[in-house]
């Protein structure tokens, strides 16, 4: 593991300062001409040289008919090839000097005997000049920090904490959009495709160095260096956590790795057990992958299992604590001394237990602060859930009735979301303690906007939020562990390396 990120053989493909672009053309239509045109799309600041054979411009950019006539030795090389050429053209980037390529280009062992020994031909070029690959049969790469984005689709929102590495290019470039909708976005995200060279643990330990990421994410079909990745998750888990969402354990899934990237996966319960040895969180959808991904890259580890769930309506504060029971989460009764606080600002009718139903309070301020202080404040909280709800049709009338002129409702509407949702993000920090959002609403509401724009970690429903909450703790509890127990725990898990298919 080397300890800064310029030290990693993968530096240069996620921070090129120049590329070569092999099969982008004039053609719209092209994949080539689609990646090149996402390239420009996010800025990338450094110089670009199509190579084609006709064209004398490209996209309005110089294009040149051979690699060796490029004005100087680019960084990176991308490649949008027919499979036949594609090793030819590596060995004259590597006598052009170039050491990193990423090979979009599909039809290699994914396919049969034929594209497996192009592959080894491929690899074997790659290793006599010392070329570091993505590919083949990826996406590439997409860096939102260093404005870089190799990928077919043009890139959202803005650059964020989660990094990726991924044996689907698809779950790079179709998640930009529904990873903007929550405020997040990616570090760096890696589609390794067929792993010739590069794999996902090479990229988990780029991952790892890497400033801007503070939770790793993995789609898995198979893992090929079983004994590799466990070391590499064990060395990494303690500093920042891992999330996999694992498909090749059912035996559709299965068959569809291995006609997708030529991968054999393994039995579900072998990688169940290899990913709790090694402190990784396991998602089991795309939904818990970004859900647990947002709260551990957000929330400050909890020392327990412990939550405390407020709510002003009896059906969302039951609704929540049925879910945290069934995610293993428990709601210990509050200590006498919270009781007391709590009696000054609740009416009669609250109920006062764990749940927290504040029915109707007539001071806003008691909701949004010192109720949750007086909770968070209880030795007993170790995560407070909270139900957020400010319905605009119920803010709008209520201005209107206290003669808010029409033409400021809208502002003065935006200026009460902004303050309300400001003053839950102190919360976390004064106390140290996760504090998660729910609701039923929309998450294109005004209020729900500004709650992510403000960073709360908040959910359009209840049950996604405990999930959260467990996985944020089952880290921290593997976390722990990990940092106990040492080489113990490596000894322990040596008993799973040869079970793995590799």
């Amino acid at each position: 593991m080397f300890t800064s990120i310029t030290e990693s053989p993968l530096y240069h493909i996620a921070n090129p300062g120049s590329i070569a672009m092999f099969g982008a053309s004039n053609n719209l239509t092209a994949m080539g001409t689609n990646l090149l045109m996402s390239i420009k799309a996010i800025g990338f600041e450094g110089p670009i040289y199509p190579v084609h054979p006709k064209e004398n411009e490209v996209l309005g950019l110089r294009a040149y008919s051979d690699v060796k006539d490029l004005p100087e030795t680019p960084d990176l090389a991308v490649m949008v090839l027919p499979t036949r050429i594609v090793s030819e053209v590596l060995e004259a980037c590597g006598k052009k000097g170039i050491g990193s390529a990423i090979v979009v280009t599909a039809g290699f062992k994914e396919v049969g005997s034929d594209g497996a020994d192009m592959e080894k031909e491929m690899i074997r070029v790659v290793r006599q000049y010392g070329i570091r690959l993505l590919g083949p049969n990826c996406i590439g790469v997409a860096n939102p920090h260093g404005k870089l984005n190799t990928t077919f689709m043009e890139h959202e929102g803005r650059p964020g904490f989660i990094g990726m590495a991924s044996q689907s290019g698809s779950f790079v470039t179709q998640l930009f959009n529904y990873l903007s909708t929550y405020g997040l976005g990616f570090s760096t995200a890696f589609s390794v495709g067929n792993e010739a060279v590069t794999d996902i643990v090479d990229c988990m330990e780029y991952l790892a160095a890497c400033p801007h990421t503070k939770v790793i994410t993995l789609y898995i079909e198979a893992i090929r260096r079983g004994r590799a990745f466990m070391e590499a998750a064990r060395s990494i888990v303690p500093h920042k956590p891992i999330v996999a969402l694992y498909v090749g354990g059912s035996e559709a899934g299965r068959r569809a790795g291995f006609s997708h990237t030529g991968a054999m996966a393994g039995p579900d319960n072998l990688y169940e057990d290899m990913f709790k040895q090694c402190g990784v969180i396991r998602a089991r959808n795309v939904t818990e992958l970004f859900d647990f991904s947002w709260a551990l890259g957000n929330l400050p580890l909890p020392s327990g299992r412990n939550v405390i769930v407020q709510t002003n309506s009896g059906g969302p504060g039951a609704a929540a604590a049925d879910a945290c029971s069934r995610a293993g989460l428990q709601l210990p009764p509050l200590s006498e001394k919270t009781l007391e606080r709590l009696g000054e600002m609740v009416p009669h009718t609250a109920s006062v237990a764990n749940p927290v139903d504040t029915t109707f309070t007539k001071n806003p301020r008691h909701y949004w602060k010192e109720i949750p202080e007086a909770l968070l404040d209880d030795e007993r909280c170790d995560a407070l859930l909270m139900y957020l709800l400010m319905p605009p049709q119920n803010i709008r009338r209520a201005l209107k009735h206290l003669g808010v002129p029409e033409d400021e409702v809208e502002a003065k509407m935006d200026k009460i979301y902004s303050s309300t949702a400001a003053s839950i993000t102190p919360l976390i920090e004064r106390y140290g303690k996760p504090v998660v959002g729910y609701g039923f609403r929309s998450m294109e509401e005004p209020f729900s906007k500004h709650l992510l724009k403000n960073g709360v970690t908040f959910f359009p429903e209840p049950e996604r939020a405990a999930r959260a909450l467990e996985a944020v703790a089952r880290y921290a509890e593997m976390r722990k562990n990990l940092l106990k127990n040492g080489e113990n725990a490596a000894e322990n898990g040596s008993e799973l390396i040869g079970k793995i298919p590799l």
